[in-house]
């Protein structure tokens, strides 16, 4: 039980910050669409309560958490899930495509959830005595500042201090709770809001104006994806019982500033006024609890697009970037440096665009709604394939709604709302450049067959000079010799003893790593495979080492690219600035020899 438990309070802190900082800015944005009518209240509370169990409980914490892979969630899952599924290359070219997708919307939602979540939470300062003519130059110089120091102590590691994550969380939890049941007691006629009677009634009521009014409600579910994300790192069971204390301290809040609303319409920023009406010598204290919420919530998301970004490295789906290790007992502490400041330069820049929390809702919301979007398409498609038609219903009614929240964020896209599409253009972008880059390298490289290059090695390993010991030559399938080695072979007559070809594999599943002999190909020349999982982290030179090999010299191929085409320069360039896949697998530096091969595309 104590164990349980510990897991449930570590969900709070890493998995709930996003979805839990919610209530600071939701409603005040819903609200500056609408006027603050009973009639209205209570249909937007309706809206959120059962955004929350269809988008959330249904769609997130049963349907897609049911669909793992050793426990394992998240896009990347479902792409691995469905693809073996599908019957054709053009579906598995559109599945490849929907997961793209999916994980661009979530790097560009990475950005916009620090953001936002920060900015609204130091605005809430504006309530203090004393701090009400604060410019807001001033608000924004310190959300900047925050996440600035927020970035810079990345690369230290946040395993330590991830462990108070979840304490912090509790009682910002706590605090939602009472605040908002404090505020119900003196309006209970917002309990309403349970039946979706209202909700449908505002929709039809408020026309044009409700549906538009749906692309803020949304807000209320952003981080719902986490529980399915994350679901790895801690395990189904904790983010599920957690999910429930968090589910109903949510629902209290929401109720509770609907009350708050109905007797003081005037208020835009509902939840910090509500709270300085209500116990004002407490708010300094709340007030500095909900910035750490935030910056927990901003932290979780930051981690999570190192483990986003690191998996799609892993299956080759984005260049190998530099990744740091930070801690010696967890593989899943890693550190990318050039995410980090990319993220940073990103989240400061929309800090600085958009200045208000009211003004940046207006760019958020699309990517969620998009992610929750191809979810819902690919757990329907998996549902249906596996023959599983209930679910497969459900899932496309779940589908249905994400859909209708999805074209309500449209209308944001001119005011602001292009940002986001904007920022998930920009890894969308670099994934498809150097996917299909590869893809065009592969096919203009001069490979020699492997049935051709078998006789020729066993005449030049019988009749040239060896060079003493083992020598390592990384290939990627033994069935085509790409030209670097029949270039060192065969040109420079660079000959050893002991020849392993040396193939690196990514697998489907997860986790898992092994190392292995394939049969002997001639004599003088072996092949050894390194299969690891998508999610592990691997030190290539462990592994040779656990097989007994000790080389003396590690041979790899680098393109000299030149092109014509703007795309394929663009390729040319990512390959030269980014590391090579040398560096990503730790081999050691003093025994490597890169082979240049000149390629034209």
């Amino acid at each position: 039980m104590a164990k349980i438990n510990k897991g449930v309070i570590k969900a709070l802190g890493l998995v709930f910050g996003d979805i839990g900082t919610s209530p600071i800015y939701t409603l005040s944005v819903v609200f500056l669409l609408l006027q603050p009518t009973a009639d209205n209240i209570v249909g937007v509370l309706c809206l959120i309560i059962w955004t929350l169990v269809l988008l959330v409980f249904i769609q997130y914490d049963w349907l897609a958490m049911g669909l793992s892979i050793r426990g394992e969630g998240g896009t990347i899952v479902l792409k691995e899930i469905l693809s073996p599924l599908v019957a054709n290359k053009k579906k598995t070219l559109f599945v490849t495509m929907l997961s793209f997708a999916g994980i661009s919307l979530l790097i560009g939602d990475g950005v916009i959830t620090p953001a936002i979540s920060i900015l609204s939470a130091v605005e809430g300062a504006l309530l203090i005595p004393g701090f009400h003519d604060i410019s807001r130059n001033a608000i924004v110089a310190t959300a900047v500042l925050i996440a600035v120091a927020l970035f810079l102590i990345q690369s230290k590691g946040t395993e330590k201090v991830s462990v108070a994550f979840g304490p912090f969380m509790g009682v910002w939890f706590i605090a939602l709770a009472l605040f908002g049941l404090i505020a119900i007691l003196e309006a209970p006629e917002v309990l309403k809001a349970f039946n979706p009677y209202y909700g449908i009634s505002f929709l039809l009521e408020n026309g044009w104006k409700g549906y538009i009014a749906l692309s803020e409600i949304i807000l209320c579910a952003t981080g719902g994806e986490a529980l399915y994300a994350d679901m790895g790192h801690l395990g189904a069971k904790p983010i599920r019982q957690a999910w429930m204390t968090v589910f109903a301290a949510l629902v209290l809040n929401y109720l509770g500033q609907g009350a708050f609303l109905l007797s003081h319409p005037g208020s835009k920023n509902i939840l910090f006024e509500m709270v300085f009406y209500y116990a004002e010598v407490l708010y300094v204290p709340f007030l500095l609890l909900s910035i750490t919420a935030t910056v927990i919530a901003s932290q979780a998301m930051i981690s999570g697009m190192f483990s986003i970004i690191f998996q799609a490295i892993t299956i080759r789906m984005m260049p190998p970037l530099k990744v740091a290790y930070t801690s010696t007992e967890r593989k899943s502490q890693i550190y990318i440096s050039s995410v980090n400041w990319c993220l940073l330069a990103s989240v400061v820049f929309i800090m600085l665009e958009f200045r208000e929390s009211h003004s940046l809702a207006a760019a958020y919301g699309l990517a969620v709604t998009g992610t929750m979007t191809i979810t819902g398409i690919m757990m329907t498609w998996i549902f249906y394939l596996r023959k599983k038609p209930l679910l497969s219903l459900l899932s496309f009614f779940i589908t249905g709604v994400d859909a209708l929240y999805l074209s309500a964020n449209f209308y944001k896209v001119p005011h602001g709302g292009y940002w986001s599409i904007i920022l998930a253009m920009v890894p969308l972008s670099l994934i498809l450049v150097y996917t299909q880059g590869q893809r065009r390298l592969y096919r203009v490289m001069n490979f020699m067959p492997f049935q051709e290059f078998i006789p020729r090695f066993k005449e030049t390993y019988a009749t040239s000079p060896r060079t003493r010991g083992t020598a390592l030559f990384l290939i990627r399938d033994v069935r085509s010799i790409p030209s670097y080695i029949t270039q060192t072979m065969f040109s420079h007559g660079i000959i050893y003893e002991d020849n392993i070809f040396v193939s690196i594999v990514g697998r489907n599943d997860p986790f898992g790593i092994t190392g292995f002999y394939r049969d002997d190909m001639a004599p003088g020349l072996r092949s050894f495979e390194i299969q690891f999982g998508y999610m592990e982290v691997i030190a290539a030179d462990d592994i040779l080492r656990e097989a007994g090999i000790d080389e003396r010299a590690v041979y790899y191929g680098l393109e000299d690219i030149s092109a014509g085409n703007p795309v394929w320069k663009i390729f040319s360039l990512i390959k030269r600035v980014m590391p090579s896949f040398i560096k990503f697998y730790e081999f050691p530096p003093e025994k490597l020899h890169g082979v240049i091969t000149k390629v034209t595309m």
